[in-house]
């Protein structure tokens, strides 16, 4: 990844895997060879007013023993999910197993998309978006709800080891009600740049955060070579170089 970032000119990426922060710091050390900046982070699956969303925690340290418990915690949470969900598919009468889906997931840490790539790769459905429709949206078929921590809890264990929290793909979500409540329980930043928000609304998001004092954020979400709705190859949403020493100014001190 960062070696691809380098081909592409990038000055600067975020490496925000879901619940783990394995391969920062390899990506770290390839950075400094190749003059590329890493900002080590983790997207966070957070518990809010209307469900889940979706947390990302910039500037965190690759040796704090709290992050790493909570993070295996939640890792040891998204693998029960995952059983769950392919026990009620196999209930459907659905020829999956466990094996299919880890097999999807990799070192990555298991969620519903790996789920769904697996019923694609088995032929059970057409296509990713397919697999949510059918089964896994929430309240389908072999939906499983997910254990949530509370987002006050997650800004309060990223703000002690000096980083931040931003709000990743809010989409029309991002009012300045829902963004100021937020605020309230801890948000430091909101993602403004990404490929589900047009240029009307990216232009919105960045007058709000303005006005209550939120920092803006931005990337592609991209997941690697294998996209899934929502995301973009990397280096193809138009971050400044300037969000990120603001983000470096908004963090807490230690």
């Amino acid at each position: 990844m960062v070696r691809r970032a380098h081909a592409i000119g990038l000055a600067a990426i975020a490496l925000t895997d879901h619940d783990t922060i394995d391969g920062v710091a390899e990506a770290v050390a390839e950075g400094e060879r190749l003059g590329i900046r890493v900002v080590s982070g983790c997207e966070f699956s957070v518990k809010v007013a209307w469900g889940e969303m979706h947390l990302l925690g910039y500037f965190l340290p690759l040796d704090n023993p709290a992050l790493n418990r909570f993070l295996a915690s939640e890792r040891a949470m998204r693998i029960d999910r995952a059983r769950k969900m392919v026990e009620g598919l196999q209930a459907w009468g659905i020829d999956i197993g466990t094996e299919d889906v880890f097999a999807e997931a990799g070192n990555a840490a298991v969620g519903r998309p790996h789920v769904a790539r697996a019923l694609v790769r088995l032929g059970k459905v057409r296509d990713v978006a397919a697999a949510f429709d059918e089964f896994l949206g929430q309240g389908r078929r072999a939906y499983v709800e997910k254990v949530l921590p509370l987002l006050a809890d997650v800004a309060d264990l990223v703000h002690g080891m000096g980083g931040i929290v931003s709000a990743a793909h809010l989409k029309d979500r991002a009012n300045r009600a829902t963004l100021q409540m937020l605020k309230a329980d801890g948000l430091d930043a909101v993602e403004a740049s990404h490929p589900r928000h047009g240029a009307e609304l990216m232009a919105q998001i960045r007058e709000i955060a303005r006005v209550i004092g939120l920092v803006c954020t931005g990337g592609t979400d991209w997941h690697g070579d294998a996209q899934d709705e929502g995301q973009a190859p990397l280096g193809t949403s138009a971050v400044p170089l300037e969000w990120l020493e603001i983000m470096e100014r908004a963090r807490p001190a230690r």
